[in-house]
């Protein structure tokens, strides 16, 4: 083999790690280099709690000259990897030349480390954390990435799927503009009736304590997802606590919502400022000039679209009109501000959440980047189904 395989063990390959896509991505004005301290901290066991119940190990690929030409993660997390019939691991963090053999190389040690951890398959790529940061293969809309998503070459898409990877499930980067005519006319009638329901309120983060948010973020988020998917976990408040805390200096009071039913918290809308039109100046660093540069295109050359971070609402009240609800009352918010915000992005809308995808149809919103996450069977004795098939199975 042309390539040889080491694992970063110190700070010299970790650095190498960190500023391989720099090199790749040099002449691509969509990439936008993500701040050292996201990436750095996914492999920090005292930044990433994952380290708690789960194992990581990285690897760096020469080649004959001694150059960088890939890297990749794998990563086994305990507390959900035999959610299924079978033990699932996952591998991101995959950046390669131009060159299947170097990246099939790439995947052959992923799949030997996780094989060795007891693993029967491998998903990627995506993150060693939660599933709304650096999760998927970007396959279509190659254009400027939403904050911690992924921006990938389209050359690695043949790659991972001539390696046998297969299309677990889509994830799709949504757009609209924040008109009310953008919305549908019957979620607007379904949310005023709502409403009109005393019982019901609509909260923004301007109108409620720190304490009030956190508590009602956890208990929904408890109560919304489906815990039975790889890279979702029961939250804890320590978990919301630096949530909160990293949301902090870009917070803006008008793009959190929350929902409630006679004072129960049953569903949130969070939202902040787009953050990658301020990223792409910083060159990966949050020291003082890239403070400078950070407080200029935050609070003078303000961008003008906001990033719907998560959304969630318990399951008993999907059908109510929660959503919509949420959403009018931010556009209402919004307009009346004088459009100090003009397009919203909706990040992360699996295909195996058809409520979430017929939401982004009323508020008239329409599918911008297009996300796969992979998953690769180490044996050909067990079927392979889509995360949606299983779904409506459950169903």
């Amino acid at each position: 083999m042309r390539y040889k395989i080491e694992k970063v063990e110190n700070g010299k390959q970790a650095k190498e790690f960190l500023l391989l896509p720099v090199e790749l991505y040099k002449n691509d004005k969509n990439w936008v280099r993500p701040l050292d301290n996201d990436i750095e901290n996914v492999f920090n066991p005292e930044k990433n709690p994952f380290f708690k119940h789960g194992e990581c190990v990285r690897w760096l690929l020469r080649d004959e000259a001694g150059r960088c030409a890939g890297r990749v993660a794998a990563f086994v997390d305990r507390d959900s990897c035999h959610l299924d019939s079978y033990a699932v691991g996952g591998m991101g963090f995959f950046e390669c030349v131009n060159d299947q053999e170097a990246a099939f190389a790439l995947f052959d040690c992923c799949r030997e480390w996780l094989e060795a951890q007891g693993m029967e398959a491998m998903e990627g790529p995506e993150n060693f954390g939660e599933r709304n940061e650096w999760w998927g293969l970007l396959v279509d809309g190659f254009k400027p990435p939403v904050y911690q998503m992924p921006y990938t070459h389209p050359y690695y898409v043949p790659f991972f799927e001539n390696y046998g990877f297969k299309d677990y499930f889509k994830q799709y980067i949504y757009r609209t503009r924040l008109v009310m005519e953008s919305l549908d006319r019957r979620m607007v009638l379904m949310s005023e009736r709502l409403l009109r329901n005393k019982d019901y309120r609509i909260l923004s983060y301007r109108e409620m304590t720190p304490q009030q948010a956190k508590e009602s973020f956890l208990h929904v988020y408890n109560h919304a997802w489906n815990l039975d998917v790889h890279g979702v976990g029961e939250m804890e408040m320590t978990q919301v606590e630096s949530l909160f805390k990293m949301l902090k200096p870009v917070l803006d009071p008008d793009l959190l919502y929350f929902a409630y039913y006679k004072e129960r918290p049953i569903g949130f809308f969070i939202m902040i400022p787009e953050l990658n039109h301020i990223v792409r100046h910083v060159n990966g660093k949050l020291n003082w000039l890239g403070l400078l540069k950070f407080l200029y295109y935050r609070y003078v050359k303000r961008g003008r679209v906001a990033l719907g971070l998560i959304f969630g609402v318990v399951d008993e009240f999907q059908r109510t009109g929660v959503q919509g609800a949420m959403i009018k009352r931010f556009c209402e918010v919004i307009i009346e501000r004088k459009g100090s915000y003009d397009w919203l992005d909706m990040s992360w809308v699996g295909d195996f959440n058809p409520k979430m995808m017929h939401l982004m149809e009323y508020i008239g919103a329409s599918v911008s980047q297009t996300y796969v996450t992979y998953r690769k069977l180490f044996r050909d004795d067990i079927p392979f189904c889509r995360s949606i098939d299983k779904e409506k199975h459950k169903d």
